[in-house]
């Protein structure tokens, strides 16, 4: 047992670096990550007796994986986003979004929570945070509340992002039913959808006295949200339920708002926009890169599989991890969220009348604001792919499942909260962990799905505090370097999802059995 629980101390070393160097010595995100990379080198050494050659290709791997898909799709995010204001476009769509409502409170639901849902499910890898975050800010909203906002509603959908592939592959992994295991899903995280967006609306007031009048709305917003989740992944499963909960709850709450919330804003809340008077055919042209990217990501879906199966069969399998012939690394060179949304960002500029070299400009200007983001992701991904490889986080795991025995369900959520901090994504987490929970739940009796779902309720919480989508957040809203201050104000948050999503995991445990 004293060894089982040195192993564990020794296997978390590389995170309790994380914590301390970004939230105690105040650390850059790129050097911090870079830090936790070389002590699990270490550990993966001296602990798992990881040979060189393994040590370095899994870093390699790491760096692959970084590079493509998840930096190459924040660049195209924050380019799209750069380049709207470079045009001019984004005062435009400030002036419509504030005709929707002036409330900062409301416009927070829209665009962090619902539009942020949206993203989430359509594409992820950072979008949900770099786009929505850029707009917050460019509306007045301070750029530490614009990430919060973005990360708290960030955690919830990410079960079912990218077209529910992180849920898709925990149920190939553990063999459950897609739908069955969807639905759990949906079940668990309900009570949280619905949090939200009181959180979001208390964030951005700076308060819980900006809940005042704003009760309405916020429930409008969360239970459509929870509502659409379950139903959706009960009657389709794990593609759709962000996508159509997310367009229903914007539709919903942008005509509650419209309807029954202007005239009674506070001064206190109101945001600070000049009226910007512009043409239909402007307006359009402002709203042409996001369009084109909702457009696009929606036909190259799984939704829509003539255009999916040809675009995403342009692709290049590699074996990279020297200790695993079977480990492959799969690049997708067209369908990928960082392309798609690249051209859309292109073909927008050119809508808006922004000449190619003007453009090239910002895509040069993007990858410079971007440069030290680049190094956290290669560092966090590095060090989650020696951390998988050596064994790492299988000795985490065990130290769990051989200490608690039929307390174990108290922690499945932080495993899975646990694997997504380290790698910033939540379908890593289901591959590291998922096998975990089924055989966790074997062993002590307990229903496999219930068990299994909460590694992906965990995963909620650990999108919060991940190094990777804090430091996007940072890029996209160039608040560079505050990155421990995000992660110590974000804590709060996480932690609290992941306590009551304890208690919700255990006393359901005790009621299936």
């Amino acid at each position: 047992m004293l060894e089982l629980f040195g192993m564990f101390v020794f296997a978390l070393a590389p995170i309790i670096w994380l914590v301390i160097a970004l939230c105690g010595l105040h650390m850059e995100a790129y050097k911090a990550s870079l830090g936790a990379l070389v002590v699990a080198a270490i550990c993966a050494t001296i602990g798992w007796g990881m040979t060189p050659i393994n040590l370095g290709t899994a870093a390699l791997e790491g760096f692959a994986m970084a590079i493509w898909p998840i930096v190459i799709v924040i660049i195209a995010a924050v380019f799209t986003y750069n380049l709207t204001v470079h045009t001019g476009a984004m005062e435009n769509i400030k002036g419509m979004l504030c005709s929707v409502s002036a409330d900062r409170r409301v416009l927070a639901l829209l665009i962090a929570w619902c539009f942020g849902g949206f993203l989430e499910g359509m594409a992820g890898f950072g979008t949900a945070v770099a786009i929505p975050a850029s707009m917050l800010v460019a509306l007045g909203i301070s750029p530490v509340t614009s990430i919060l906002a973005c990360l708290i509603a960030n955690g919830v959908p990410t079960m079912f992002g990218s077209i529910g592939i992180p849920t898709t592959t925990l149920a190939s992994i553990t063999g459950i039913d897609v739908v069955q295991l969807a639905t759990v899903q949906a079940i668990q995280v309900f009570p949280f959808v619905v949090a939200c967006p009181f959180l979001i609306v208390a964030l951005v007031g700076h308060d819980k006295k900006a809940l005042e009048g704003m009760v309405p709305a916020c429930l409008v917003s969360g239970v459509s949200f929870a509502v659409c989740l379950l139903v959706t992944a009960h009657f389709i499963g794990g593609d759709l339920p962000d996508v159509v909960a997310s367009v229903v709850s914007l539709v919903l709450t942008f005509v509650y708002s419209l309807t029954h919330h202007e005239g009674k804003i506070p001064d206190g809340y109101r945001v600070d926009v000049e009226p910007h008077e512009a043409t239909l055919a402007e307006k359009i042209r402002s709203w042409a890169p996001f369009a084109l990217i909702f457009v696009v990501l929606l036909a190259t879906s799984k939704l829509i599989p003539f255009i999916n199966e040809p675009l995403s069969a342009i692709k290049s399998t590699f074996n990279i991890y020297a200790g695993d012939p079977t480990a492959t690394l799969t690049f997708s060179w067209v369908n990928t969220p960082g392309v798609l949304i690249f051209i859309c960002g292109i073909v927008g500029g050119l809508i808006q009348h922004c000449p190619p070299r003007e453009m090239v400009g910002v895509l040069v200007d993007t990858c410079k604001q971007m440069s030290k983001t680049i190094f956290t992701m290669l560092g966090v991904l590095a060090c989650a792919k020696i951390m998988g490889y050596s064994g790492m986080i299988a000795s985490i795991a065990a130290f769990f499942v051989g200490t608690l025995g039929s307390f174990y369900p108290i922690v499945a959520p932080w495993l899975g909260a646990l694997g997504t901090f380290v790698t910033g994504s939540g379908t890593s987490s289901e591959v590291l962990f998922g096998a975990v929970q089924l055989h966790a739940a074997q062993a002590i009796g307990t229903d496999p799905t219930w068990l299994v779902a909460s590694n992906s309720l965990g995963v909620s919480a650990g999108k919060m505090l991940s190094p990777q989508n804090i430091a996007i957040g940072c890029a996209s809203c160039e608040l560079i370097g505050k990155d421990g201050e995000i992660l110590g104000k974000i804590a709060k948050y996480a932690f609290g999802f992941a306590v009551c999503m304890s208690v919700l995991v255990y006393v359901g445990t005790l009621i299936l059995g």
